[in-house]
């Protein structure tokens, strides 16, 4: 049966009973539902003429809570609008054509003085109501964001929330200053163990690469200043007409080094993947660069394909245990490399992946992949990347057996594999609890204010 249910007037921001009830439903009744015009409100924004010769760094907000950056530092002659907003200290700031997802951000030490373009806005904060980063974390929640959402208008490309409807419309739960404290506390602890987790992962992947380089004889690899002039090589010296890495930077002080080009008995096979026929209602799946991490795949990625292509194919094509796969193509992708395990075996790749094959016997295919995936190996395609003349990089089969490396005896590549291995296996955990531990600091921020029902 249906009741009359009575509301103050005083307590109704807009003519909007639907919304009234809303909030009554997800935020917790105890803690105080105010506008954010209760602690924020709109400021004097001093403004400056651009001169061409000055440097000036204009500043940008992240969605989701990221806050505030710096878009880019420009010499004034290269801006077309010619006057600018001046950041100024403890001020909300967002973009006032685009508010979705929590682009909101706070104007810090850090971004003082910077400039601001007319789509841009800011709102003074009264510290003596709210604290600065419980601000900025409401913006850090996806729960609340949600919420700021649903406030949101505007066409598909830009999404936003007027400042006046911000400030007169839309409210938020605001304990008190001491819970405030409390809940930032809380929230801290858990972010603190989240960043501690990932300086130890910085650490151990630090060490990953002076285990290599010592235990190897490798000299640092430093980013060199390329030599610009006519240089002459005498024919007799070329042995094809294309990029060769230079051997000089690569060698090793303990250790004879090769290649697969040099020493075509260390692989068995070398393929380039398949150009898939991608077919929604097939069963068969096929891998591409996605799926190909840094030392490990991830399926989620995987597409399918026609089946009856599928069938097709020769099965010495696909991955057996052991076989290195390497992503052949991509600004940002070329030369990630994984090994393939036992419960990835009899996969297919597409024909942006190359598959290695090693004579186990002789190369560790571990041993390589760690080394191919450190800076040792990464520059080594960096290199060959670099001398593409299109935007288009590729590895490709050919230049895979360039790729120099050391070769010590397989005792001693099996040991380096096995404490490297041991390593990334900390790292693995590391990252899966630093992850659980970012999402668990927010979880028990959304705790304190949202409802439980």
């Amino acid at each position: 049966m249906a009741e009359l249910t009575i509301i103050e007037y005083t307590e109704l921001a807009i003519w909007d009973v639907k919304n009234h009830f809303r909030l009554q439903n997800i935020f917790k009744e105890k803690l105080p539902l105010v506008l954010f015009g209760e602690f924020l409100s709109k400021p004097i924004i001093e403004k400056t003429k651009i001169i061409d010769h000055k440097e000036y760094r204009i500043l940008g907000v992240r969605s989701y809570g990221k806050g505030t950056f710096i878009n880019r530092t420009v010499k004034g002659n290269t801006l077309k609008m010619r006057t600018y907003q001046i950041a100024p200290k403890d001020h909300l700031f967002w973009c006032k054509v685009d508010t979705k997802n929590g682009a909101f951000g706070i104007i810090d030490d850090r971004f003082e003085k910077g400039i601001a373009s007319s789509n841009m806005t800011f709102a003074t904060i009264d510290k003596s109501k709210v604290l600065i980063d419980y601000v900025q974390l409401l913006f850090k929640s996806p729960m609340v964001n949600q919420y700021m959402d649903g406030f949101v208008t505007g066409s598909t490309n830009r999404k936003y929330i007027k400042p006046d409807q911000l400030l007169n419309e839309i409210k938020i739960p605001l304990p008190s200053i001491n819970e405030q404290k409390r809940i930032i506390d809380n929230y801290n602890y858990h972010f603190d163990i989240a960043e501690n987790q990932e300086n130890e992962i910085t650490q151990l992947e630090n060490e990953i690469e002076k285990i290599l380089f010592k235990d190897l004889g490798l000299d640092k690899i430093d980013n060199k200043v390329s030599k610009v002039g006519l240089s002459f090589v005498s024919y007799t010296e070329i042995a094809e007409w294309g990029y060769n890495i230079d051997n000089s930077r690569f060698q090793s002080n303990i250790y004879k080094t090769t290649s697969l080009s040099i020493s075509p008995e260390l692989f068995n096979d070398a393929f380039r993947g398949k150009s898939p026929k991608y077919d929604s209602e097939g069963n068969s799946t096929i891998l591409n660069q996605k799926c190909n991490r840094w030392n490990a795949l991830d399926l989620s990625y995987v597409k399918t394909v026609n089946d009856k292509w599928y069938n097709k194919i020769d099965k010495k094509f696909f991955t057996r245990e052991g076989d290195v796969l390497i992503n052949s193509t991509g600004d940002g992708t070329i030369g990630r490399a994984s090994i393939i395990t036992f419960e990835n075996e009899d996969l297919l790749y597409d024909s942006h992946l190359l598959l290695l094959r090693l004579d186990k016997t002789k190369v560790n295919p571990l041993f390589f992949t760690y080394l191919f995936n450190s800076k040792y190996g990464q520059y080594q395609v960096e290199s060959i990347k670099s001398a593409q003349s299109t935007k288009q990089t590729e590895l490709g089969i050919t230049n895979l057996k360039k790729i120099i490396f050391p070769l010590p005896s397989i005792q001693l590549q099996n040991t380096i594999a096995n404490k490297l291995q041991s390593i990334y296996q900390r790292i693995e955990i590391l990252k899966v609890n630093a992850l659980n531990n970012r999402k668990d600091a927010l979880v028990k921020f959304e705790q304190e204010i949202f409802s439980q029902k």
